[in-house]
């Protein structure tokens, strides 16, 4: 699972690349691909995605009876067509919603491309639940790899497209993808001995108790998708390529968070919710300080990497194809931005997850409204005061200014709850860690002529500081990830 999940990020990252190059960045059209493609993104997270892991996970592993699980997924299949066709109709009003600085044609082109993208919510949907069933039966392979198939379409009609431009084959060709992610995992859950039918008969499936207990599942989403909608329309306010420079830089944003904070909430939470399970709040706290120490040791490197080589990573990754280069030297600005946001994003996210193992969902979808509360009217400000070009890059800092304010809320809620929050050894590490960042990102900054350079140096030199601190978290993850060789 955790190869496949590398495995398809990567495809993921490079399905980003290979549009942009096919498209243009800094283009209307790759905007307006770009907005069509969150829109079912949105809608899925907004009615299915919040309740999957809090609701309909844990009622498939309550129930044994296929005839539960069948009705789920026709529960699916019915609701989120409906939710389509429904969304279909509506596409111009959804789409100036998150586009106000879209031209006429740039927003019509935008509904066309929404009206091939919608379909794919139900596919996402079907996917989501037909992969919960599989992990509910012990079988975790294709639902972990279905989402490289996904990439690997887009990335072929984007390298076709190159070739052949064509409107069709690209919105077509998207949607396809998607298809195919879906079909693997309901290929695999037929070969499971699953029987596949859809059933008229929902009575049992306990419609009320779901919609009760996805409540403040709900909440938290939306109240993500709402933040994420307001920036999208402030981006948009920057010009052509706004919204894709945006976008394009979350996109690499998430691959550290994604492949490095994942995996080190991955390692630690199942201890993590045993502990929560026998109330031992004293290591539930030792788990969580130990994740964000983890967590901070790899990802501030990272993030000011990002906040010196900005420019630079974005001219490696993105100045390619038909890609302007205006718009790819604000992309190293806005990357640059991003890296502010990293830490204080990791660490909301980790101890957001303290919440959920003390089975807790109404605090953190409170302190989500809050978070989004915080960072809309930042990246309005942005909007209003800022001159086009320079409001793209405030979204990112409107989200560090949300993003933190979250993560002391959410450590006195947690100080409070567990009785202390290990604050004395996290501060040590934390001065420790900006000590040995700060040293390497002067050098990075003095080599940043020579990217392969200055991230090699910067990183041996981060590492010897490190070593004198005596950051024990750095040994801790050599032994987690079997690299003691590299110490001696």
């Amino acid at each position: 699972m955790a190869v496949a999940t590398l495995v398809s990020r990567a495809a993921g990252f490079a399905r980003v690349l290979v549009v942009a190059s096919a498209l243009g960045l800094g283009s209307r059209l790759l905007d307006a691909y770009n907005v069509a493609n969150t829109l079912p993104n949105a809608v899925f997270e907004i009615v299915v995605g919040g309740a999957m892991a809090s609701v309909v996970v844990p009622l498939l592993a309550r129930s044994s009876h296929a005839g539960d699980a069948q009705r789920l997924l026709s529960l699916t299949v019915y609701g989120l067509s409906a939710i389509t066709i429904a969304a279909m109709v509506t596409a111009p009003w959804i789409v100036s919603l998150y586009t106000p600085g879209f031209s006429a044609d740039q927003r019509s082109t935008a509904v066309l491309f929404a009206r091939f993208f919608l379909p794919q919510i139900p596919f996402y949907g079907v996917s989501a639940v037909a992969g919960a069933i599989l992990n509910t039966r012990g079988r975790f392979a294709a639902p972990a790899w279905a989402p490289l198939i996904n990439s690997v379409v887009v990335i072929a009609v984007g390298l076709l497209y190159l070739a052949v431009p064509s409107f069709t084959l690209l919105a077509a060709g998207t949607t396809a993808g998607v298809f195919a992610q879906m079909a693997l995992v309901v290929w695999a859950l037929r070969r499971s001995g699953f029987p596949l039918r859809l059933r008229f008969d929902l009575r049992g499936l306990g419609l009320r108790r779901i919609a009760r207990l996805g409540g403040w599942a709900l909440l938290s989403v939306a109240a993500a998708q709402v933040l994420l909608a307001v920036a999208t329309r402030a981006a948009s306010l920057s010009g052509p390529g706004g919204v894709s420079v945006y976008q394009n830089a979350s996109a690499i944003f998430q691959v550290p968070y994604a492949v490095i904070a994942l995996s080190v909430m991955t390692a630690i939470l199942p201890r993590l919710s045993r502990n929560a399970a026998r109330h031992d709040l004293r290591r539930v706290t030792d788990d969580l300080s130990r994740a964000i120490r983890l967590a901070v040791v790899i990802l501030a490197p990272v993030a000011a990497a990002m906040l010196v080589l900005g420019p630079q990573i974005a001219t490696l990754l993105f100045a390619h194809g038909n890609s302007s280069p205006s718009a790819v030297t604000r992309l190293g600005l806005v990357v640059a931005a991003f890296g502010v946001a990293l830490v204080p994003f990791t660490a909301y996210a980790i101890l957001q997850r303290g919440f959920y193992a003390l089975q807790d969902t109404r605090t953190p979808a409170l302190i989500t409204t809050g978070v989004t509360a915080v960072g809309v009217p930042g990246c309005l400000v942005a909007g209003w005061t800022l001159p086009s070009a320079q409001v793209v890059v405030a979204v990112p800092l409107a989200y560090a200014v949300a993003y933190t304010t979250g993560l002391i809320a959410s450590a006195i809620v947690l100080r409070r709850r567990l009785g202390r929050l290990d604050g004395h050894r996290l501060l040590r590490t934390h001065a420790k860690v900006a000590v040995a960042t700060g040293a390497a990102g002067v050098v990075t900054a003095l080599l940043s002529d020579s990217l392969p350079v200055a991230l090699i140096s910067a990183a041996v030199l981060f590492l010897a500081i490190a070593e004198l601190l005596h950051l024990t978290e750095i040994r801790q993850l050599y032994r987690m990830t079997g690299m003691s060789f590299l110490r001696a």
